[in-house]
């Protein structure tokens, strides 16, 4: 891709300073086609990064034409996974938002969006065999996040329809980690009542999971590697991301050096669900039912189209992501904000599930 008048590309990121935001911004900023990136986040941020202005907007609100106006490509990463609580105000943000950013990307001519969907947008798939982009993308029902995704995957639908001069690229990653999204991960999903310390392998003497539980996990930076090149390159289309082997019961008992334990589902979904309704934890019992029912994807077309291939085995991302989870890494931006005392008291002041 270049830009119609020669220059180098203007490139507009929303949800700039998130887990994935960060390192698109970073690995864009690194990229010689790349004049300049606009990034976009609902809170001010005292990150940098080269080639870089950040602009403080909310896409649920805010004139998102202008924010956009001018740019040769959009990508969109914009998306909140709290208030767990009160679906309503992901809805807001996550479907009509990003409903208002399309709008917005063909009213003012942008010639390439570059969306962030997810494997969760895959309705169950089978457990012999990974699934292609073709699979069918109904989600399932049971949790907000992938009801969110799949309701995006039918209106994109008949926005690229609508929209043929507009090259639209769905991304679809498995699990991103890096060392400085840990403690945000921690917020988000465990919760502040769950030391960093209990990642160190001497304190998890078992490892308590399902025998279907699979989940295929990758490195931030990867994944931005696959964006540069869906915004560099004349792709359409939907792409998996993902790497191998799939992580499980055995492979998490390896990294802790611990016992492998089966559990039943039910018996997993039951203790979320009491950590859930005692507010001890953020993330909904049907979250577990996601992740149970999660097709392990083929990564085949980003690899062919994209010559994607990703830098770090899923063992060394998930070993530096439990180093950041010790240390309570983070990055000076608000949804990436380290651990501290402080910032604990304050998950627990606000509501463990409730705080967006």
């Amino acid at each position: 891709m270049s830009s119609s008048n020669g220059r180098g590309l203007r490139v507009v990121v929303i949800g700039a300073t998130g887990n994935v935001g960060t390192s698109v911004v970073s690995a864009l900023g690194a990229t010689p086609q790349v004049q300049t990136v606009v990034g976009l986040a609902r809170r001010h941020t005292d990150w940098t990064s080269p080639k870089t202005t950040f602009v403080t907007a909310d896409v649920a609100t805010d004139d998102v034409r202008t924010l956009v106006r001018g740019a040769d490509a959009v990508v969109h990463l914009a998306w909140l996974f709290q208030p767990t609580r009160n679906p309503a105000v992901t809805w807001d943000n996550n479907v009509l938002g990003t409903i208002r950013v399309c709008d917005a990307v063909a009213a003012e001519g942008v010639s390439t969006l570059v969306y962030a969907s997810s494997v969760a947008a895959y309705s169950p798939g089978p457990t012999d065999r990974r699934v292609t982009e073709n699979w069918p993308t109904h989600g399932w029902p049971g949790a907000a996040y992938p009801r969110e995704k799949a309701y995006l995957e039918r209106w994109l639908d008949a926005y690229d329809a609508r929209n043929p001069g507009l090259r639209v690229v769905r991304m679809r990653p498995g699990f991103i980690f890096k060392r400085e999204s840990a403690t945000s991960q921690r917020r988000l999903f465990a919760g502040p009542f769950v030391p960093g310390i209990l990642a160190r392998p001497a304190f998890v003497p078992g490892v308590p999971l399902p025998d279907d539980l699979r989940v295929q996990i990758l490195h931030t930076d990867d994944v931005a590697a696959a964006y540069v090149q869906a915004v560099l390159r004349p792709v359409h289309g939907a792409f998996n991301l993902a790497t191998e082997p799939p992580v499980d019961r055995q492979f998490l008992s390896e990294v802790f050096g611990a016992r492998p334990i089966t559990v039943p589902a039910s018996a997993l979904r039951a203790t979320v669900a009491a950590a859930w309704h005692a507010r001890l934890i953020p993330a909904t019992p049907g979250l577990v039912d996601t992740v149970l029912h999660l097709p392990l994807m083929d990564s085949a077309r980003a690899r062919t189209e994209l010559d994607w291939i990703p830098a770090r085995t899923p063992r060394e991302t998930l070993t530096e992501f439990l180093d950041g989870l010790r240390a309570g890494s983070g990055l000076p931006t608000p949804p990436l904000a380290a651990d501290t005392p402080r910032r604990r008291c304050r998950e627990l002041a606000t509501g463990v599930g409730r705080t967006p």
